[in-house]
This record gives C-alpha cells, structure tokens and sequence, in this order.
C-alpha cells in the first residue's frame, strides 16, 4: 500500500507538472472557453469507451457527491486555468497550485472538523506569505502580464482542496474508475454547450496551427485528466487528503522545467518564494506523515 502511493504520487508529478505546458501550448490556436470545454470532451469520450459501464456501481443517493465533486475537482479548474494561462505563465500557474494542500488542511478544519495542530497554522502562514511573494516577484519579472489572473489558480486550488475532501469523506467506498465516470458524465454536457457557444469556426481546421493545439488538448486530456483522475482517486483512497494533494509540490520540479525550456522568465525572487511555499507545505503535512 505505502509503494503504491509513491508510485501514484511520482506519476501524477510527473503527468500535472507537464499539464501546465500542455495547457499553454494549447492557447496558442485556441481561446480558453474552447479549451476548457474540449479538454473535458476529450476525456469524456475516452473514459467512456474503456469504463461506461461503471456508471451503474453508482447508487441514485450518492449522485448528489458525485455531480458536486466532478464541478469542484474537474469542470471549473479546466476553465479557470485555461483563462489564468492567458496572462501568467504556465510554471507560475503551477506554483501557485502548490497551495493546495495548505486549503486541504483549511478546509479540513473549517468544514470537516479535521484536528490540527500549531505547526500546521504555522505552515498555512509560511505557504501564503510564499505565495505574496511569489507574485510580487513575478510582477516585477514580467510587467506585461497581468497577475490578477493568479487569483484564478489561488480559487481553483480551494476548489481542489474542497474536492479532495468531499472524496475522501462521502465517495471513500466507490472505486477510483467509478467516481472518474461519474465526474465525466455529470459535466460533458455542460461542457459541449459551452463549446457550442464559444464560436469555433470548422473551417480553421485547415490551419496547422489549430491542429497543432488540437492535439495539445488531446494530449493533455488523455493524460492530464482522464487517465490522472483515475490516479488521483486511487491516491485519495489509500492515503490522506493532505498526502494526495501534496503532488501539487512535487509536480513543481516538472512544470518549472518545462517552464525554462519554453523561454519562461523564473528570477532567483520567484525561486525563494517557490521554496517559502514548499516549507509551508512540508510544515502542514508534518502531522500526517506517521499515518500516511
């Protein structure tokens, strides 16, 4: 059990840290209310055609979990880091998601009743002060990005947080496929309505540039969300919410390399800040390590 959640841990780091890329380069061809809704299209048809017959395991009581989990965990943060990504850069976007764990533990404690300790205060603390700093930094390095786009990543990393919880407290006995197929069928319409409206024009199709991003999107659905969604609820089911959320830290590796081969700006400020928020995350998940 204890390597199967390293295991699973290393490969969502690996697969979300290559996400936020994948999301930019997506950007180029397309605007961000079509890649919100065809990163979600993308994933639902692929999780349909190997597990549509999941959608039975579901019991009518539990579809109430199921349609809140899949709009907190996987239809608002496809659109809301599209939008962020317009303005900020893609390694940014990731490091501000780092928080997710210091909300994991907010809300925990807010709305869960979830026991926490000083050091972990302390650690929610030190994470957003890294988090100020890390957009201070970035605002100075790039002038001509708008940072009021990272508030974007800072409600999605709430809405994560919210969703690991939810998971972890109502959807614990329904298997990690089961619950994918039951985000993706709760929220395909929503987002094949939304692409309806978003005004794609067919004809672009013949440009490569288009397809170039087409396949981004492929890509990125396939792997950054059907197949890390399956991950991710398997993570959620063997370890703890803290523990599942923290590879929001350990994806940062990744996601900033892929930030620096791209031509990124990341100043030593942005560094530091990067490492604040690490501290801060390692100080909250400090009472959980004896029992994850």
């Amino acid at each position: 059990m204890k390597l199967n959640k390293w295991f699973y841990l290393i490969s969502l780091s690996v697969i979300w840290g290559s996400s936020f890329i994948l999301i930019k380069k997506s950007l180029i061809g397309l605007e961000a209310s079509q890649l919100g809704s065809l990163r979600i299209i993308f994933s639902s048809l692929i999780i349909f055609i190997f597990a549509w017959k999941k959608i039975y395991d579901i019991k009518l009581i539990e579809w109430k979990w199921i349609v809140i989990s899949a709009f907190l965990g996987s239809f608002f943060p496809a659109f809301l880091f599209a939008f962020a990504e317009t303005e900020i850069d893609s390694s940014v976007a990731s490091i501000i998601n780092s928080i997710v764990p210091l909300n994991t533990l907010i809300l925990g404690m807010i709305i869960f009743k979830v026991k926490t300790t000083k050091r972990q205060v302390i650690g929610v603390l030190v994470g957003f002060f890294g988090t100020y700093l890390l957009i201070t930094s970035g605002m100075k390095v790039n002038p001509d990005q708008n940072y009021y786009y990272a508030g974007l990543v800072i409600l999605c990393s709430f809405l994560y947080a919210l969703n690991v919880n939810i998971i972890k407290k109502y959807l614990q006995h329904l298997s990690a496929l089961t619950i994918t197929v039951g985000h993706f069928t709760a929220i395909i319409i929503p987002a094949f309505l939304i692409f309806l409206f978003s005004d794609f024009q067919f004809d672009s199709l013949r440009n490569p540039v288009i397809r170039m991003s087409l396949i981004y999107v492929f890509i990125l659905a396939l792997f950054g969300t059907a197949l890390a969604k399956i991950i991710f609820n398997k993570l959620i089911k063997i370890s703890s919410p803290v523990f599942a959320s923290s590879v929001t830290y350990s994806m940062l590796v990744i996601s900033i390399f892929w930030g620096i081969v791209d031509g990124e700006k990341f100043s030593l400020n942005q560094l530091i800040a990067t490492a604040v928020i690490i501290i801060g995350v390692i100080l909250t998940n400090k009472k959980n390590n004896s029992r994850n």
